[in-house]
């Protein structure tokens, strides 16, 4: 079902959106200071393309300063606005049943371009 669920998604919505989310890691690492934050939107992009079957976790190390602050300029500069974009998404599509799996796939997706410094992404 996961493998369905994921060509459905790669089809629909997955190649688009890892494809604005490559492009944003290329512009952002091309300003070394926006290095870090490309790093993140490769980690979006990847997540993007095959989200079924894969979960957003905390790291094992914790979170640190520095991790705190990059998550800080993230939202305030561009994460609340994919967040909400994400969640708007996700909640239109639980309006039909048959989108539902697919709205949870957008929430997990909308978690990690909140706050994405200190999480990574893990196979179920």
């Amino acid at each position: 079902m996961k493998t369905i669920g994921n060509i459905l998604w790669f089809v629909l919505a997955g190649f688009w959106l890892a494809l604005g989310w490559a492009f944003a890691g290329v512009v952002c690492c091309i300003t070394i200071v926006g290095i870090p934050f490309g790093i993140q939107a490769f980690k979006l992009a990847g997540f993007s393309l095959w989200p079924f079957g894969r979960t957003v976790v905390a790291t094992d190390e914790g979170s640190t300063v520095l991790e705190t602050v990059f998550n800080v300029i993230w939202l305030l500069l561009f994460g609340w606005g994919l967040f909400l974009a994400s969640m708007a998404t996700a909640v239109l599509l639980c309006i039909t049943i048959i989108g539902i799996p697919f709205a949870v796939q957008s929430f997990k997706i909308g978690v990690l371009a909140l706050w994405p410094f200190g999480r990574t992404v893990i196979a179920d």
